[in-house]
């Protein structure tokens, strides 16, 4: 079956990677468009699904960077605005394990300066699912425009959310007063094992899960890198082991398990409602998907998720 639509709404941000520079007291920097939503949908549009993309881009050297990397990977941007403001630069530090720490400038740029205006002629008839989450959720004076957003979109399409907490630039307590909120919005619940520690400080995963489907998620997801990922439909919960694989960087990695768990389910004609009719085999069936998709992320450096040939590698009977 040939996936529906996934509307992605938020930011970009330019990754600046620190490099060893040719001259003393001087510092290089590599910088990569990425950005947790425009990684997602630049995952979802390379592995197959139509994914467009609702951003505010600016025409800096950096918007630039962002819309020629959307559009190569096949992102649909006819809703993006043109944005006077400048973009937000992450400056990220990747310990010895790949996982990085990003330091963010991000003041009035123009990814949070989202207007009723700019999101009121969106056409979703054509959505199977509408995915956001990270500071565009949280980032004001845009972010009650992007849960007016949601919330008129919830009756027409699964709603996905992933809350890719960023503590450096807003504060954890602002997400946690938001999150119930935006699960009794969501369908899909998607989160790291950092941002659950962050929201629920010393919670076991499960209670987590439970506290999460009785505010009205529906399915929730806990990815745990190396410990693969924890998965809860409804309290019914399933372990799927993460795929092993030589880690060039960790950025990046839970957006494109996103976005491999969205394609894999809307292959499979499981999106465009609640999700009443999802069982648990089927969210299994779709989290070791995207754990493939995840791994070969990994594997590359910086958010750069893998096209639909890359990942015969981890070919298995039934991948979407």
């Amino acid at each position: 079956m040939s996936p529906r639509q996934i509307t992605v709404l938020g930011e970009c941000v330019a990754d600046a990677f620190a490099e060893p520079a040719s001259v003393p007291d001087e510092l290089a920097l590599r910088v990569l468009p990425g950005g947790g939503p425009a990684n997602t949908a630049v995952a979802l549009a390379r592995l197959g699904t139509p994914a467009r993309f609702l951003a505010r881009l600016s025409g800096d050297v950096f918007g630039r960077l962002f819309r020629a990397r959307l559009e190569a990977s096949g992102v649909d941007l006819s809703y993006a605005v043109a944005a006077a403001e400048p973009s937000t630069l992450a400056v990220a530090e990747p310990d010895a394990e790949g996982r990085a720490a990003f330091s963010f400038h991000a003041q009035a740029t123009a990814d949070w300066q989202w207007t009723g205006e700019e999101l009121a002629g969106v056409d979703l008839a054509d959505t199977a699912c509408v995915h956001t989450g990270s500071l565009a959720l949280v980032k004001e004076p845009g972010a009650a425009v992007v849960e007016d957003f949601l919330a008129a979109a919830a009756p027409r399409a699964t709603l996905s959310v992933d809350p890719n907490v960023r503590p450096l630039l807003v504060h954890p307590e602002v997400y946690r007063s938001r999150l119930a909120h935006w699960c009794a919005l969501a369908d899909v619940l998607r989160l790291s094992e950092d941002d659950l520690e962050l929201l629920l400080p010393g919670t076991p995963p499960e209670q987590a899960c439970d506290i999460w489907h009785a505010a009205g998620a529906r399915l929730v997801v806990i990815t745990r890198g190396a410990d693969g990922a924890l998965a809860s439909l409804d309290g019914e919960r399933v372990q799927v082991p993460a795929v092993a694989t030589p880690v060039a960087d960790t950025v990046g990695a839970g957006d494109s398990f996103t976005a491999g768990l969205l394609h894999h389910l809307g292959t499979h004609g499981l999106l465009g409602g609640r999700l009443t009719d999802l069982r648990l085999g089927e969210v299994e069936a779709a989290c070791l998907f995207a754990a493939r998709v995840a791994a070969l992320t990994c594997s590359a450096a910086g958010p750069n998720p893998p096209w639909p040939n890359q990942l015969a590698q981890f070919a298995t009977v039934g991948d979407a």
